[in-house]
């Protein structure tokens, strides 16, 4: 079994619609959005509907919430007050441009999804969020320690954790101890489609799979492959220059930071 999972877009259409194609080419069994569909690019409606009909099972991110309550705060972790002015500058046209429907559909989403798997693979319980299960806007970093990993990830009661909302993927595989043998549970980053904070422009997700292998008492059964798919960068940032929102966006796109 094969299932992709998506986040972070915002707003970015042109890189959904590549990630999308790239998906019908592999035809995973399941697909996943982790949230933040909205912000820092001109297509929030755009976005919202195109995954809407495809009927994407979608979480919301904090940057839907915020636009769903019609807030001004996205709950986003700006450091600086040149941040904070370009973000203020974003969500305000977001909130300008999104539409009644739009909005609804993002206030309603659900902060979690779980599968829960019995037997087959192997039994093992899948939890999605945004940020974390804590918090929809808490940061979980590849250097978050190992320590609170595994607190978070059982008080969770999550084998699997995936997430997005840092924009920088990664795989974390953290043993535990369980009647004896040694277990592992499994924090997955799965990237940003439309705003990549890594270095790599393109567009990112993550494919995981389980199969007759998967096991818990072994750390490389759950395997997960991150794709990269290139499309026309310089079109989304020229589309954000067009726009009211702030430049600076473009050349995060075309930057990847």
């Amino acid at each position: 079994m094969t299932i992709a999972f998506f986040s972070d877009v915002h707003g970015n259409l042109p890189a959904l619609q590549a990630v999308l194609a790239d998906l019908e080419q592999r035809r995973p069994d399941m697909i996943f959005c982790l949230g933040d569909l909205v912000g820092y690019a001109p297509w929030p409606n755009e976005v919202v509907n195109e995954v809407r009909r495809r009927g994407i099972p979608t979480l919301a991110g904090n940057y839907d919430q915020g636009i769903g309550l019609a807030s001004s705060d996205c709950g986003c972790a700006y450091q600086t007050d040149v941040d904070k002015g370009l973000g203020a500058q974003s969500i305000a046209y977001t909130n300008s441009v999104v539409g009644g429907d739009e909005r609804r559909y993002l206030r309603l989403l659900p902060k979690h999804m779980r599968l829960d798997f019995q037997e087959e693979p192997c039994t093992l319980s899948l939890l999605m969020v945004h940020g974390s299960p804590r918090r929809i806007n808490q940061y979980l970093f590849e250097d978050f320690p190992e320590g609170s990993f595994l607190r978070l990830l059982e008080g969770a009661g999550a084998d699997i954790l995936l997430f997005g909302h840092t924009h920088k993927p990664y795989h974390r595989t953290i043993p535990y101890q369980h009647e004896g043998e040694t277990r592992y549970r499994h924090a997955l980053n799965i990237g940003s489609v439309g705003k990549p904070k890594d270095g790599d422009a393109r567009a990112a997700y993550l494919l995981l799979h389980l199969d007759q292998d998967t096991t818990l008492t072994d750390a490389d059964s759950v395997r997960s492959e991150l794709v990269r798919v290139a499309y026309d960068v310089e079109q989304a940032a020229r589309a954000v220059e067009a726009s009211p929102l702030p430049n600076e966006y473009a050349d995060m796109l075309r930057k990847a930071y």
